[in-house]
């Protein structure tokens, strides 16, 4: 993903602390590589952007990672919070 000084590919762990000190110095020490590919997928989806194109940005082999692990649940009212108002009274 990320190509070496010398050529050939970066180690991604040595990607990884490059990328935590650049969030932390830019003051976003909470930002983790996975809460960047989420939101990305995210904004891919709010775009209306397919799973297969979400997961092929974010390098995931299996689509399935992509739309059950990065993309929010699309979840509707369900009528349960009144229903379950009966345990509060």
């Amino acid at each position: 993903m990320f190509p070496a000084p010398l050529g050939g590919w970066r180690d991604p762990s040595n990607t990884q602390a490059d990328l935590r000190q650049a969030f932390t110095n830019a003051g976003f020490d909470w930002v983790t590589s996975h809460v960047f590919g989420k939101t990305v997928a995210t904004v891919m989806d709010q775009a209306g952007l397919s799973s297969p194109a979400a997961a092929d940005q974010l390098g995931h082999a299996n689509i399935s990672m992509t739309s059950d692990v990065y993309f929010g649940r699309k979840v509707l009212l369900t009528g349960a919070a009144a229903v379950l108002e009966i345990i509060d009274t």
